[in-house]
């Protein structure tokens, strides 16, 4: 078997979140008057831990300084709120991840979600009980686009990282797992992740 394990990003790849944490950030900022646009969370921002989109916005002087740790508590509050809407059983993803694990696969789950809020979206979407390891953003130093939290879980699931596939949908995500050495599986959206991408790997 020319891979051991697998390894997926959360948001947008096996849940649909990102309309999620555009609406709960913009719940949170709008309270202090400031709004991000759409087209700019999906160009930009989409895929970044919640802490770095308030880094950005405070570096670009449309956030006042010193708010951003208390914006970031309101906006997980927010997200915990939307879980159970957005993140519903799709049953093609049980499905893939139930035949992943009966070839012997490895499976990991890698998100720039903080772990919290990951383990209730999974659960949430009856996914979670598929994974032999699950890693959220406060785990690692360097969030994506760094390659450290595939780097991490390689090491954790003692593989190699030519032995790995990642799936990933958003650009920081995309450069992380290119920059972790792994095959990379780019996807547009939760559509697009079913048995039949892995056709083509002889999966």
């Amino acid at each position: 078997m020319k891979y051991k394990a697998i390894i997926f990003d959360l948001d947008g790849v096996l849940v649909n979140m990102p309309a999620a944490h555009f609406e709960a950030l913009n719940c949170a900022l709008s309270l202090f008057g400031v709004a991000i646009e759409k087209d700019e969370h999906y160009n930009f921002f989409n895929g970044l831990p919640t802490r770095k989109k308030l880094e950005e916005l405070e570096r670009k002087n449309r956030l006042p300084v010193g708010l951003r740790e208390f914006i970031n508590r309101i906006k997980q509050n927010y997200t915990k709120d939307l879980i159970p809407s957005y993140c519903v059983p799709d049953y093609s993803k049980i499905i893939l991840l139930r035949y992943l694990k009966g070839q012997n696969y490895k499976l990991a789950c890698c998100s720039n979600s903080i772990s919290e809020t990951l383990h209730l979206m999974l659960k949430s979407a009856h996914l979670f009980d598929y994974f032999d390891l699950i890693l959220g953003n406060d785990e690692v130093t360097n969030p994506k686009p760094d390659p450290e939290i595939y780097l991490t879980a390689f090491r954790r699931l003692q593989v190699k990282p030519s032995e790995c596939i990642i799936v990933e949908d958003a650009p920081h995500g995309i450069a992380a797992a290119k920059a972790s050495g792994a095959k990379v599986l780019q996807v547009r959206n939760t559509e697009d992740v079913n048995l039949s991408l892995f056709y083509s790997e002889g999966i």
